[in-house]
């Protein structure tokens, strides 16, 4: 106990006194304050690779010879439907653009064309669908639709 006391004796002409305000500085703001004192990231870009590497993707599912004429054939009758065309429902792959492997969209649309010469099915919208990635077509009229399970 007596070094307690004594180190409170070394600051017994200060203790009492206001805090200091400069007149030349103005104080800084709280949340600056606090941000001198907030974590860091020591290694840039370590947790967005973490969370690359982490990210799922799924591997292209290869079609039955079958399951591709059946497609072609969906295709087809898309392709002769009277105009205004209905709104058929593709499921296609879209290959990852960073690591191998890619995901599976389902999106909603109405032809346009085919581009046969570079195989992409062009919709009213701009999207453009590669026909080799084009896993399901649905939506069709009701005495249209084929299975392709088969």
């Amino acid at each position: 106990m007596p070094e307690q006391s004594h180190k409170n004796k070394d600051y017994d002409d200060i203790i009492d006194l206001p805090h200091h305000i400069s007149a030349r500085h103005p104080q800084m703001p709280m949340d600056e304050r606090a941000a001198q004192f907030s974590p860091f990231a020591a290694l840039t870009g370590y947790k967005d690779i973490i969370q690359e590497t982490s990210r799922y993707t799924s591997e292209e599912i290869e079609l039955s010879e079958s399951s591709k004429e059946v497609l072609d054939r969906q295709l087809q009758i898309a392709l002769n439907q009277p105009k205004p065309r209905s709104h058929i429902t593709l499921t296609y792959f879209v290959p990852d653009e960073r690591k191998s492997g890619g995901s599976y969209q389902t999106i909603h649309g109405v032809i346009h064309s085919l581009d046969s010469y570079h195989r992409i099915l062009l919709l009213e919208d701009g999207r453009k669908i590669p026909i080799a990635s084009i896993t399901a077509i649905s939506g069709l009229p009701s005495d249209w639709d084929l299975d392709i399970s088969g």
